[in-house]
Protein backbone atom coordinates (compact mmCIF):
# COMPACT_ATOMS: atom_id res chain seq x y z
CA UNK A 1 0.00 0.00 0.00
CA UNK A 2 1.15 3.34 -1.32
CA UNK A 3 1.53 5.67 2.01
CA UNK A 4 2.50 9.07 -0.18
CA UNK A 5 0.28 11.75 0.16
CA UNK A 6 -1.05 13.35 -3.26
CA UNK A 7 0.37 15.81 -4.91
CA UNK A 8 -0.80 19.30 -3.47
CA UNK A 9 0.14 23.20 -3.34
CA UNK A 10 0.17 23.15 0.49
CA UNK A 11 2.41 24.43 3.39
CA UNK A 12 2.28 20.57 4.90
CA UNK A 13 3.32 18.93 1.36
CA UNK A 14 5.75 21.66 0.77
CA UNK A 15 7.51 20.60 4.01
CA UNK A 16 7.37 16.96 3.54
CA UNK A 17 8.97 17.31 -0.14
CA UNK A 18 11.42 19.48 1.49
CA UNK A 19 12.50 16.95 4.11
CA UNK A 20 12.10 14.26 0.95
CA UNK A 21 14.56 16.22 -0.50
CA UNK A 22 16.88 16.28 2.51
CA UNK A 23 17.09 12.74 2.91
CA UNK A 24 17.09 12.01 -0.63
CA UNK A 25 13.84 9.86 -0.61
CA UNK A 26 13.61 9.01 -4.17
CA UNK A 27 10.53 6.98 -3.49
CA UNK A 28 8.66 9.25 -1.95
CA UNK A 29 9.87 12.08 -4.77
CA UNK A 30 8.97 10.30 -7.22
CA UNK A 31 4.99 8.76 -6.36
CA UNK A 32 4.17 12.19 -5.31
CA UNK A 33 5.12 13.90 -8.25
CA UNK A 34 3.52 11.35 -10.68
CA UNK A 35 0.92 11.88 -12.71
CA UNK A 36 0.85 15.62 -11.45
CA UNK A 37 0.27 18.38 -13.81
CA UNK A 38 3.86 19.78 -15.48
CA UNK A 39 2.32 23.36 -14.14
CA UNK A 40 1.95 22.52 -10.70
CA UNK A 41 5.48 20.70 -10.60
CA UNK A 42 6.91 23.80 -11.73
CA UNK A 43 5.19 26.18 -8.90
CA UNK A 44 6.33 23.50 -6.44
CA UNK A 45 10.30 23.64 -7.80
CA UNK A 46 9.79 27.27 -7.25
CA UNK A 47 9.89 27.01 -3.82
CA UNK A 48 13.21 25.84 -4.00
CA UNK A 49 16.87 26.57 -4.65
CA UNK A 50 17.98 25.83 -7.64
CA UNK A 51 20.15 22.90 -6.90
CA UNK A 52 17.13 21.40 -4.43
CA UNK A 53 15.15 21.28 -8.28
CA UNK A 54 17.75 20.02 -10.03
CA UNK A 55 18.07 16.94 -7.61
CA UNK A 56 14.28 16.59 -8.26
CA UNK A 57 14.22 16.96 -12.33
CA UNK A 58 17.35 14.32 -12.09
CA UNK A 59 14.77 11.95 -10.77
CA UNK A 60 12.00 12.26 -13.47
CA UNK A 61 11.74 11.28 -17.20
CA UNK A 62 13.51 13.57 -19.53
CA UNK A 63 10.29 14.27 -20.86
CA UNK A 64 8.62 15.30 -17.99
CA UNK A 65 11.76 17.33 -16.82
CA UNK A 66 11.76 19.27 -20.32
CA UNK A 67 7.89 20.47 -20.09
CA UNK A 68 8.25 21.15 -16.22
CA UNK A 69 11.21 23.14 -17.40
CA UNK A 70 9.46 25.57 -20.19
CA UNK A 71 6.42 26.17 -17.09
CA UNK A 72 8.73 28.18 -15.51
CA UNK A 73 8.77 32.04 -15.31
CA UNK A 74 11.83 33.10 -17.49
CA UNK A 75 13.31 34.41 -14.67
CA UNK A 76 13.13 31.27 -12.90
CA UNK A 77 13.96 29.44 -15.82
CA UNK A 78 17.53 30.99 -16.43
CA UNK A 79 18.52 30.92 -12.67
CA UNK A 80 17.40 27.05 -12.91
CA UNK A 81 19.55 25.89 -16.23
CA UNK A 82 22.82 27.62 -14.99
CA UNK A 83 22.71 24.45 -12.56
CA UNK A 84 22.56 22.41 -15.71
CA UNK A 85 25.55 21.89 -18.30
CA UNK A 86 24.77 22.40 -22.38
CA UNK A 87 24.17 18.35 -22.61
CA UNK A 88 21.88 18.30 -20.16
CA UNK A 89 20.28 21.24 -21.33
CA UNK A 90 20.28 19.78 -24.93
CA UNK A 91 18.37 16.57 -23.91
CA UNK A 92 15.57 18.75 -22.03
CA UNK A 93 15.34 20.58 -25.49
CA UNK A 94 15.20 17.52 -28.10
CA UNK A 95 11.92 16.55 -26.07
CA UNK A 96 10.40 19.73 -26.56
CA UNK A 97 8.49 21.07 -30.04
CA UNK A 98 10.45 23.93 -31.55
CA UNK A 99 9.20 27.15 -30.31
CA UNK A 100 9.37 25.57 -26.70
CA UNK A 101 13.01 24.93 -27.30
CA UNK A 102 13.43 28.32 -28.76
CA UNK A 103 12.38 29.99 -25.97
CA UNK A 104 14.68 28.25 -23.60
CA UNK A 105 17.43 29.34 -25.77
CA UNK A 106 16.78 32.79 -26.32
CA UNK A 107 17.44 33.05 -22.68
CA UNK A 108 20.93 31.08 -22.91
CA UNK A 109 24.25 33.45 -23.28
CA UNK A 110 24.89 32.92 -27.37
CA UNK A 111 27.97 30.75 -26.17
CA UNK A 112 26.08 28.32 -24.40
CA UNK A 113 23.31 28.41 -26.87
CA UNK A 114 25.31 27.20 -29.62
CA UNK A 115 26.82 24.41 -27.54
CA UNK A 116 23.22 22.82 -26.34
CA UNK A 117 22.64 23.32 -30.49
CA UNK A 118 25.90 21.01 -30.71
CA UNK A 119 24.36 18.79 -28.56
CA UNK A 120 21.17 18.08 -29.57
CA UNK A 121 20.39 14.35 -31.05
CA UNK A 122 17.32 15.30 -33.41
CA UNK A 123 19.44 17.12 -36.08
CA UNK A 124 16.48 18.53 -38.25
CA UNK A 125 14.70 20.13 -34.58
CA UNK A 126 18.49 22.02 -34.08
CA UNK A 127 17.88 23.05 -37.37
CA UNK A 128 14.15 24.11 -37.41
CA UNK A 129 15.16 25.50 -33.54
CA UNK A 130 18.16 27.25 -35.30
CA UNK A 131 15.85 29.13 -37.98
CA UNK A 132 13.54 30.40 -35.30
CA UNK A 133 15.95 32.11 -33.29
CA UNK A 134 16.82 33.99 -36.56
CA UNK A 135 13.57 36.11 -35.40
CA UNK A 136 12.58 38.38 -32.58
CA UNK A 137 10.84 36.88 -29.76
CA UNK A 138 7.84 39.60 -30.18
CA UNK A 139 7.28 38.18 -33.70
CA UNK A 140 5.13 35.71 -35.07
CA UNK A 141 8.50 34.22 -36.48
CA UNK A 142 9.64 33.86 -33.11
CA UNK A 143 6.07 32.48 -31.51
CA UNK A 144 5.79 29.75 -34.38
CA UNK A 145 6.48 25.78 -34.18
CA UNK A 146 7.45 24.46 -36.46
CA UNK A 147 5.85 21.07 -36.18
CA UNK A 148 2.90 20.73 -38.41
CA UNK A 149 1.06 18.82 -40.57
CA UNK A 150 0.99 19.87 -44.16
CA UNK A 151 -0.39 18.18 -47.90
CA UNK A 152 0.15 18.43 -50.91
CA UNK A 153 -2.96 19.53 -53.59
CA UNK A 154 -2.02 17.17 -55.84
CA UNK A 155 -1.77 14.06 -53.51
CA UNK A 156 -4.97 11.77 -52.76
CA UNK A 157 -6.91 11.22 -49.55
CA UNK A 158 -5.11 7.51 -49.53
CA UNK A 159 -1.09 9.48 -49.93
CA UNK A 160 -2.37 12.25 -47.96
CA UNK A 161 -3.08 10.15 -44.62
CA UNK A 162 -0.09 8.36 -45.16
CA UNK A 163 1.89 11.34 -44.95
CA UNK A 164 -0.26 12.64 -41.85
CA UNK A 165 0.63 9.16 -40.06
CA UNK A 166 4.32 9.94 -40.71
CA UNK A 167 4.71 13.53 -39.93
CA UNK A 168 1.65 13.05 -36.73
CA UNK A 169 4.57 11.51 -34.41
CA UNK A 170 6.51 14.81 -34.21
CA UNK A 171 3.32 17.03 -33.39
CA UNK A 172 1.46 17.01 -30.51
CA UNK A 173 -1.84 18.30 -31.56
CA UNK A 174 -3.64 18.26 -34.99
CA UNK A 175 -6.08 20.51 -35.47
CA UNK A 176 -6.03 20.54 -39.47
CA UNK A 177 -3.67 19.44 -42.59
CA UNK A 178 -2.57 22.70 -44.33
CA UNK A 179 -2.57 22.74 -48.31
CA UNK A 180 0.16 23.96 -49.91
CA UNK A 181 1.05 23.39 -54.22
CA UNK A 182 5.02 22.24 -55.38
CA UNK A 183 6.36 25.10 -54.28
CA UNK A 184 5.23 25.23 -50.74
CA UNK A 185 2.78 27.88 -50.75
CA UNK A 186 -0.42 27.99 -48.40
CA UNK A 187 -3.33 27.39 -50.02
CA UNK A 188 -5.72 26.73 -47.73
CA UNK A 189 -6.66 23.59 -45.11
CA UNK A 190 -8.41 20.33 -45.34
CA UNK A 191 -10.20 18.75 -41.88
CA UNK A 192 -9.61 15.90 -40.37
CA UNK A 193 -13.43 14.89 -41.16
CA UNK A 194 -13.39 15.79 -45.03
CA UNK A 195 -10.17 13.11 -44.81
CA UNK A 196 -12.03 10.97 -43.41
CA UNK A 197 -15.01 10.78 -44.95
CA UNK A 198 -13.59 11.12 -48.88
CA UNK A 199 -13.11 8.21 -51.31
CA UNK A 200 -9.02 6.93 -51.57
CA UNK A 201 -8.88 8.27 -54.76
CA UNK A 202 -10.24 11.95 -54.12
CA UNK A 203 -7.71 14.76 -54.59
CA UNK A 204 -6.78 16.76 -51.56
CA UNK A 205 -7.13 19.84 -54.03
CA UNK A 206 -10.88 18.95 -54.66
CA UNK A 207 -11.70 19.15 -51.50
CA UNK A 208 -9.86 21.82 -49.01
CA UNK A 209 -10.80 25.20 -47.55
CA UNK A 210 -9.26 27.95 -49.25
CA UNK A 211 -10.58 30.21 -46.48
CA UNK A 212 -8.35 30.53 -43.82
CA UNK A 213 -6.11 33.20 -42.17
CA UNK A 214 -2.64 33.49 -41.31
CA UNK A 215 0.09 35.62 -40.85
CA UNK A 216 3.51 36.69 -41.75
CA UNK A 217 7.09 35.70 -40.09
CA UNK A 218 7.45 39.67 -38.86
CA UNK A 219 3.64 40.45 -37.77
CA UNK A 220 3.80 41.50 -34.14
CA UNK A 221 2.84 39.06 -31.52
CA UNK A 222 -0.15 41.59 -29.89
CA UNK A 223 -1.89 41.70 -33.69
CA UNK A 224 -0.78 37.44 -34.12
CA UNK A 225 -2.87 37.89 -30.57
CA UNK A 226 -5.38 40.53 -31.84
CA UNK A 227 -6.21 38.15 -35.23
CA UNK A 228 -6.78 34.73 -33.28
CA UNK A 229 -8.64 36.43 -30.20
CA UNK A 230 -11.01 38.33 -33.32
CA UNK A 231 -11.63 35.06 -35.44
CA UNK A 232 -12.09 32.79 -32.42
CA UNK A 233 -8.62 30.70 -33.93
CA UNK A 234 -6.71 27.73 -31.99
CA UNK A 235 -4.48 27.75 -33.96
CA UNK A 236 -2.85 29.86 -36.49
CA UNK A 237 -0.53 29.08 -40.32
CA UNK A 238 2.42 31.74 -40.21
CA UNK A 239 4.19 32.01 -44.15
CA UNK A 240 6.92 34.09 -45.34
CA UNK A 241 6.94 36.61 -48.05
CA UNK A 242 6.55 34.24 -50.78
CA UNK A 243 3.41 32.84 -48.71
CA UNK A 244 5.10 29.62 -48.36
CA UNK A 245 4.34 28.17 -45.03
CA UNK A 246 6.59 28.00 -42.15
CA UNK A 247 4.76 27.29 -39.27
CA UNK A 248 1.89 27.44 -36.95
CA UNK A 249 0.95 29.39 -33.56
CA UNK A 250 -1.70 27.33 -31.31
CA UNK A 251 -3.79 29.06 -28.46
CA UNK A 252 -1.26 27.96 -25.52
CA UNK A 253 1.48 30.44 -27.10
CA UNK A 254 -0.49 33.38 -27.74
CA UNK A 255 -2.82 33.05 -24.23
CA UNK A 256 1.38 33.49 -22.74
CA UNK A 257 1.48 36.61 -24.86
CA UNK A 258 -1.92 37.74 -24.43
CA UNK A 259 -1.00 37.13 -20.13
CA UNK A 260 2.86 39.14 -20.77
CA UNK A 261 0.77 42.27 -22.76
CA UNK A 262 -1.81 42.35 -19.86
CA UNK A 263 0.86 42.01 -16.97
CA UNK A 264 2.90 45.04 -18.83
CA UNK A 265 -0.04 47.75 -19.22
CA UNK A 266 -1.02 47.10 -15.82
CA UNK A 267 2.04 47.49 -14.49
CA UNK A 268 2.60 50.59 -17.32
CA UNK A 269 -0.69 52.03 -15.66
CA UNK A 270 0.13 51.68 -12.34
CA UNK A 271 3.26 53.48 -13.03
CA UNK A 272 5.64 51.23 -12.86
CA UNK A 273 8.38 51.87 -16.09
CA UNK A 274 10.19 48.18 -16.39
CA UNK A 275 8.78 44.43 -16.43
CA UNK A 276 9.77 43.33 -13.03
CA UNK A 277 9.26 40.35 -10.95
CA UNK A 278 8.11 40.06 -6.57
CA UNK A 279 11.21 38.82 -6.30
CA UNK A 280 13.32 40.90 -8.32
CA UNK A 281 16.45 43.28 -6.49
CA UNK A 282 15.55 46.15 -4.48
CA UNK A 283 17.28 48.21 -6.96
CA UNK A 284 15.09 46.69 -9.76
CA UNK A 285 12.09 47.32 -8.11
CA UNK A 286 12.20 50.80 -7.10
CA UNK A 287 14.53 51.54 -10.33
CA UNK A 288 11.01 50.49 -11.85
CA UNK A 289 9.01 52.31 -9.78
CA UNK A 290 10.64 55.78 -9.01
CA UNK A 291 10.11 57.48 -12.52
CA UNK A 292 6.51 58.17 -12.30
CA UNK A 293 6.44 58.74 -8.53
CA UNK A 294 9.20 61.66 -9.61
CA UNK A 295 6.47 63.05 -12.12
CA UNK A 296 3.69 62.52 -9.58
CA UNK A 297 6.21 64.38 -6.99
CA UNK A 298 7.24 67.25 -9.46
CA UNK A 299 2.96 67.50 -10.48
CA UNK A 300 2.13 67.72 -6.57
CA UNK A 301 4.49 70.17 -6.35
CA UNK A 302 3.61 72.36 -8.84
CA UNK A 303 -0.38 71.86 -7.62
CA UNK A 304 0.67 73.08 -4.26
CA UNK A 305 2.03 76.33 -5.96
CA UNK A 306 -1.23 76.85 -8.01
CA UNK A 307 -3.23 76.68 -4.57
CA UNK A 308 -0.61 78.90 -2.70
CA UNK A 309 -1.17 81.45 -5.95
CA UNK A 310 -4.84 81.80 -4.83
CA UNK A 311 -3.96 82.20 -1.34
CA UNK A 312 -5.85 85.44 -1.00
CA UNK A 313 -8.91 83.57 -2.67
CA UNK A 314 -8.77 81.05 0.20
CA UNK A 315 -8.34 83.50 3.04
CA UNK A 316 -11.36 85.15 2.43
CA UNK A 317 -13.55 82.16 1.75
CA UNK A 318 -11.86 79.30 3.77
CA UNK A 319 -14.47 77.54 2.82
CA UNK A 320 -12.62 76.71 -1.21
CA UNK A 321 -10.42 74.61 0.70
CA UNK A 322 -12.82 71.87 1.97
CA UNK A 323 -13.51 71.03 -1.55
CA UNK A 324 -10.04 70.59 -3.63
CA UNK A 325 -9.27 67.07 -3.07
CA UNK A 326 -12.94 66.37 -4.05
CA UNK A 327 -12.17 67.86 -7.73
CA UNK A 328 -8.83 66.57 -8.05
CA UNK A 329 -10.29 63.35 -7.18
CA UNK A 330 -13.13 63.40 -9.41
CA UNK A 331 -10.75 64.42 -12.61
CA UNK A 332 -8.27 61.64 -11.70
CA UNK A 333 -10.96 59.07 -11.25
CA UNK A 334 -12.89 60.58 -14.63
CA UNK A 335 -9.45 60.66 -16.84
CA UNK A 336 -8.20 57.30 -15.99
CA UNK A 337 -11.85 55.25 -16.80
CA UNK A 338 -12.06 57.72 -20.11
CA UNK A 339 -8.12 56.40 -20.78
CA UNK A 340 -8.96 52.38 -19.54
CA UNK A 341 -11.53 51.97 -21.95
CA UNK A 342 -9.56 53.70 -25.42
CA UNK A 343 -6.43 51.19 -24.16
CA UNK A 344 -8.76 48.64 -23.62
CA UNK A 345 -10.23 48.90 -27.43
CA UNK A 346 -7.13 49.98 -28.80
CA UNK A 347 -5.88 46.31 -27.39
CA UNK A 348 -8.68 44.63 -29.17
CA UNK A 349 -8.20 46.63 -32.12
CA UNK A 350 -12.12 48.32 -32.02
CA UNK A 351 -10.72 51.45 -31.97
CA UNK A 352 -9.62 50.72 -35.38
CA UNK A 353 -13.11 50.26 -36.64
CA UNK A 354 -14.73 53.79 -35.50
CA UNK A 355 -13.02 56.91 -36.28
CA UNK A 356 -11.55 59.12 -34.01
CA UNK A 357 -13.89 62.10 -34.21
CA UNK A 358 -16.83 59.51 -33.24
CA UNK A 359 -14.63 58.20 -30.20
CA UNK A 360 -14.60 61.90 -29.37
CA UNK A 361 -18.30 62.95 -29.21
CA UNK A 362 -19.12 60.00 -27.80
CA UNK A 363 -16.80 60.34 -24.47
CA UNK A 364 -18.22 64.11 -25.22
CA UNK A 365 -21.81 62.76 -24.78
CA UNK A 366 -20.79 60.55 -21.74
CA UNK A 367 -18.98 62.99 -19.83
CA UNK A 368 -21.96 65.50 -20.05
CA UNK A 369 -24.65 63.22 -18.74
CA UNK A 370 -22.18 62.11 -15.97
CA UNK A 371 -21.20 66.13 -15.28
CA UNK A 372 -24.45 66.80 -14.89
CA UNK A 373 -25.96 63.99 -13.06
CA UNK A 374 -22.34 64.90 -10.76
CA UNK A 375 -22.91 68.97 -10.41
CA UNK A 376 -26.46 68.68 -9.63
CA UNK A 377 -25.36 65.92 -6.76
CA UNK A 378 -22.47 67.97 -5.74
CA UNK A 379 -24.45 71.28 -5.48
CA UNK A 380 -26.95 70.04 -2.84
CA UNK A 381 -23.82 68.47 -0.58
CA UNK A 382 -22.24 71.60 -0.43
CA UNK A 383 -25.18 73.55 -0.23
CA UNK A 384 -26.25 71.31 2.84
CA UNK A 385 -22.61 71.61 4.12
CA UNK A 386 -21.99 75.54 3.98
CA UNK A 387 -25.39 77.27 3.16
CA UNK A 388 -23.60 79.29 0.62
CA UNK A 389 -25.30 79.41 -2.39
CA UNK A 390 -22.64 80.67 -4.18
CA UNK A 391 -19.83 78.43 -3.44
CA UNK A 392 -22.22 75.48 -4.06
CA UNK A 393 -22.56 76.70 -7.35
CA UNK A 394 -18.28 77.38 -7.84
CA UNK A 395 -18.26 73.59 -7.06
CA UNK A 396 -20.93 72.43 -9.21
CA UNK A 397 -19.64 74.38 -11.96
CA UNK A 398 -15.72 73.78 -11.50
CA UNK A 399 -16.97 69.48 -11.23
CA UNK A 400 -18.77 69.65 -14.51
CA UNK A 401 -16.15 71.39 -16.44
CA UNK A 402 -13.42 69.37 -14.79
CA UNK A 403 -15.62 66.16 -15.47
CA UNK A 404 -15.77 67.29 -19.58
CA UNK A 405 -12.04 68.76 -19.56
CA UNK A 406 -10.59 65.04 -17.86
CA UNK A 407 -12.39 63.10 -20.16
CA UNK A 408 -11.49 64.41 -22.93
CA UNK A 409 -8.02 64.48 -21.80
CA UNK A 410 -7.96 60.37 -21.14
CA UNK A 411 -9.72 59.85 -24.58
CA UNK A 412 -6.92 61.85 -27.00
CA UNK A 413 -3.91 61.28 -24.76
CA UNK A 414 -4.01 57.24 -25.63
CA UNK A 415 -4.95 57.81 -29.05
CA UNK A 416 -2.16 60.51 -29.70
CA UNK A 417 0.27 58.25 -27.90
CA UNK A 418 -1.06 55.12 -30.64
CA UNK A 419 -0.64 57.21 -33.99
CA UNK A 420 2.99 57.76 -32.53
CA UNK A 421 3.33 54.27 -31.75
CA UNK A 422 3.68 54.88 -27.91
CA UNK A 423 2.22 52.21 -26.02
CA UNK A 424 -1.04 53.98 -24.67
CA UNK A 425 -0.92 52.05 -21.03
CA UNK A 426 1.41 54.85 -20.62
CA UNK A 427 -1.73 57.63 -21.04
CA UNK A 428 -2.81 55.73 -17.61
CA UNK A 429 -2.27 55.90 -14.02
CA UNK A 430 0.28 58.59 -12.45
CA UNK A 431 0.11 60.65 -15.91
CA UNK A 432 -3.52 61.20 -16.35
CA UNK A 433 -4.06 61.74 -12.76
CA UNK A 434 -1.19 64.23 -12.57
CA UNK A 435 -2.43 66.27 -15.36
CA UNK A 436 -5.91 66.12 -14.30
CA UNK A 437 -5.17 67.48 -10.78
CA UNK A 438 -3.77 70.72 -12.23
CA UNK A 439 -6.21 71.27 -14.27
CA UNK A 440 -8.74 70.57 -11.94
CA UNK A 441 -7.53 72.99 -9.57
CA UNK A 442 -7.40 75.68 -12.41
CA UNK A 443 -10.61 75.16 -13.27
CA UNK A 444 -12.18 75.37 -10.22
CA UNK A 445 -10.17 78.71 -9.06
CA UNK A 446 -10.46 79.96 -12.28
CA UNK A 447 -14.51 79.39 -11.99
CA UNK A 448 -14.33 80.70 -7.95
CA UNK A 449 -12.53 84.12 -9.61
CA UNK A 450 -15.30 84.62 -12.37
CA UNK A 451 -18.23 84.07 -9.94
CA UNK A 452 -16.71 85.78 -6.93
CA UNK A 453 -14.75 88.41 -8.98
CA UNK A 454 -11.66 88.56 -6.95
Amino acid sequence: MNDTPAFELTKEFHELFNQAIETKDVEFIRDSLEGADHADISSLLNEFNPEQSKYVLDLLDTSVGANIIIEMDEDSRGKFLDEFDSAEIAGYVDQLETDDGADILYGLPVKEREQVISAMLNEEKARNIVELLHYDEDVAGGLMAKELIKANLNWTIKQCIEEIRKQAEHVENIYSVYVVNNNDKLLGKVSLKKLIISSDLTKVGDIYDSDIHSVETFTPEDEVAAIMRKYDLDVIPVVNLKGQLMGRITNDDIIDVITELAEEERQLMAGIATDVEEDDSIWKLSRARLPWLMIGLVGGSIAAYFIGFFESEIILIPAMSFFIPLIMATGGNVGIQSSSIIVQSLASRNAFEESMWNRLFKSLLVSIVNGAVLSIAVYFIVFSFDSDSTIAMVVAIALFSVVLLASFMGTITPLILNKFDINPALASGPFITTANDLLGLLVYFGVASALYQF
